[in-house]
């Protein structure tokens, strides 16, 4: 009886959306170097609005080295999502995707972040044609650099927005994917006014 009672909630917890995704799986991607050796777990603390971003140095899923510090003097979107095509992140990178020229115009930058491997992040901007580069987090040290919560493995779904001149303009901690595209883009065109 226990056994069946274990078999059908671990059932519902792999069925639930996207915010309760399964393990990471291990990959042989580089570690991500950071300016942070905070833990990532659920309590961990967001950088603040007004703090500079933290200078990573990042893998993204083209193979391309990406750097915070070299993306200054444009607007910065960093968003983690916890797990590549499932329903909810779907909805949010491809709101994103659609709203791309209005960010371009903004020569706004958007990185999305998740503890997918590279591969799995290939397919899933393949799939859905997203025109921003998709970052390696296997190891979390990204998430603990953000601050961002890691539950069961994967990120909890956060938003920075990073002004031109390397510091947080604001933070989306409690990210509904319907429509945070274009919340983004707002935050993007204020900055600039």
């Amino acid at each position: 009886m226990k056994r069946a009672r274990w078999f059908f909630a671990t059932c519902f917890l792999l069925c639930a959306a996207c915010d309760k995704p399964a393990a990471p799986r291990p990959s042989a991607e580089p570690q991500t170097p950071v300016t942070s050796a905070a833990p990532a777990s659920a309590e961990s603390k967001l950088i603040a609005p007004g703090a500079p971003a933290p200078d990573l140095v990042m893998h993204a899923h083209t193979g391309e080295t990406v750097q915070l510090s070299k993306l200054r003097g444009r607007p910065i979107v960093v968003y983690f999502y916890p797990k590549d095509d499932t329903p909810g992140c779907t909805v949010e990178a491809q709101e994103l995707r659609d709203l791309s020229a209005e960010l371009g115009k903004h020569e706004a930058v958007v990185l999305g972040v998740s503890s997918d491997d590279k591969d799995s992040h290939q397919a899933f901007a393949e799939k859905h044609q997203l025109p921003f580069l998709l970052l390696v987090d296997t190891d979390h040290a990204i998430a603990r650099a953000f601050g961002v919560p890691v539950l069961s493995g994967r990120a909890k779904r956060t938003s920075f927005v990073i002004d031109k001149n390397g510091k947080v303009a604001r933070v989306f901690p409690d990210v509904t994917p319907k429509g945070h595209g274009q919340e983004l883009l707002q935050t993007i065109s204020a900055l600039r006014s």
